[in-house]
């Protein structure tokens, strides 16, 4: 279960900074996928071997003088309400200013930690200047510099430990299904209908977080959870900008489930928003199917769905090995297809391939199209392994993994795929020094 970080606080007190060194900290070194968004309010990042997730609240103020305390609240209340822990960043440089005050008014009302990051603190003098904000009551400060990354250490330590550990769960430990997708495309009426059929058997237990839904679906042969984060948030509390607040709203399910039924609207086509979510589907390794909503109210002409599928893969290339499913939540249009496909997701990414068989296909692929020569040097790739991770990961042994290139790994990606389904799945490549 990923632990989910805010960094709150006002304009221009480098939030965002602070978010890119703890994110890019991990991308340079783990997250070797090409092309994904640049949107930077959500991240990946790890510390001593913890992973968790980063919300960035920078970014959705205007920057203008007129910063209306009510927009910055707004967001906070949101980035509060979806963690597990916040940094409450502020700025030596000004000190405290009414809007510090206004957000620490907010965080004192809840039941979470909160860390209090001094930014702009590059001299000894400024960690004294630093010591006014323990007058906002929130115990030990931390003085960093996002900049050049000084103290950043010390906080991520005080933040690991802040971290609930991964409760033992109490579900059995049976595939978790989650409905993803923008506002309004109909998540809920899908759930209905997957579980309106007979709901004496369907037994909702609370899930291990405070914001998930655990499902029991339990007929057909079919035994699982579907994750459902929809309709929990109390109404007139955050009048929030949809964009922003359908990702991080999808954070909490996509870190919860094994498989994600990312739902889109067939009257609306594939939206920059349903990329966003895609793509934090894929950063977490998650398996993936993509449902075309609404199916049952589109014009359609002989090669509708065909053209459509067409489109859809165009637009999230390179990751075209996933299922298309249309459906209608309404009519319950192929929603037995959904389910069938959504249990062969999860198979696929559980998937254990032997090393011998994984070294004689993957070495004739390679006999085949050898790496392309670097500077004259030639790269030569030995052997090939599965690791243990619980998503598909290999290890490619050569003599010089630093010159193989992002198109090569992703012939050898395209091969594992030929060889072995694993559609709907992330597959990650790591070239290891022999």
């Amino acid at each position: 279960m990923g632990n989910i970080v805010a960094i709150v606080g006002r304009p221009n007190v480098g939030k965002s900074t602070l978010f890119n060194r703890l994110t890019e900290s991990r991308n340079a070194i783990v997250d070797e996928m090409q092309g994904v968004t640049r949107d930077r309010q959500y991240g990946k990042a790890v510390w001593n071997g913890v992973d968790f997730s980063v919300i960035d609240t920078g970014g959705y103020i205007n920057n203008s003088s007129d910063v209306f305390e009510e927009e910055i609240s707004k967001q906070v209340i949101l980035a509060i309400e979806e963690s597990d822990s916040i940094l409450f960043m502020v700025d030596t440089l000004t000190g405290i200013t009414d809007l510090d005050e206004t957000v620490a008014g907010l965080l004192r009302k809840i039941e979470k930690p909160v860390l209090v990051v001094v930014n702009k603190v590059d001299t000894n003098e400024m960690q004294y200047t630093a010591q006014e904000f323990y007058r906002l009551g929130f115990g030990n400060l931390y003085c960093v510099s996002s900049i050049n990354g000084s103290g950043t250490g010390d906080l991520l330590d005080a933040l690991v430990a802040t971290f609930k550990k991964a409760s033992e769960e109490t579900e059995e430990d049976l595939p978790k299904y989650a409905i993803v997708g923008r506002p309004n495309v109909g998540k809920s009426s899908l759930l209905n209908a997957l579980i309106n059929e007979e709901r004496h058997i369907v037994t909702p237990i609370s899930g291990t977080t405070r914001d998930s839904v655990y499902t029991r679906y339990k007929k057909f042969n079919y035994n699982f959870y579907l994750v459902d984060t929809a309709g929990l948030r109390k109404k007139g509390k955050v009048h929030e900008d949809i964009e922003y607040y359908s990702v991080i709203r999808s954070v909490r399910a996509i870190e919860n489930s094994d498989v994600c039924l990312l739902l889109t609207d067939a009257t609306l086509g594939l939206e920059s928003q349903d990329i966003n979510i895609l793509d934090l589907i894929l950063r977490n390794n998650k398996g993936v199917v993509i449902l075309v909503n609404k199916w049952d109210i589109v014009e359609k002409e002989t090669n509708s769905a065909r053209d459509y599928e067409k489109k859809i893969r165009t637009r999230i290339a390179p990751f075209t090995d996933v299922p298309v499913i249309f459906t209608s939540a309404l009519t319950k249009l192929r929603i037995h297809k959904v389910l069938e496909t959504a249990i062969s997701v999860y198979e696929n990414r559980k998937r254990r391939i032997s090393t011998s068989d994984l070294n004689r296909t993957m070495g004739e692929a390679i006999d085949q199209l050898p790496p392309p020569s670097v500077k004259g040097k030639y790269i030569r790739i030995k052997y090939v392994t599965q690791l243990p991770n619980k998503t598909p990961c290999f290890a490619f042994f050569c003599n010089l993994p630093q010159y193989v290139k992002e198109p090569y790994k992703r012939y050898l990606e395209n091969k594992l795929r030929e060889n072995y389904n694993f559609t709907g799945v992330p597959v990650r490549i790591y070239m290891r020094k022999k």
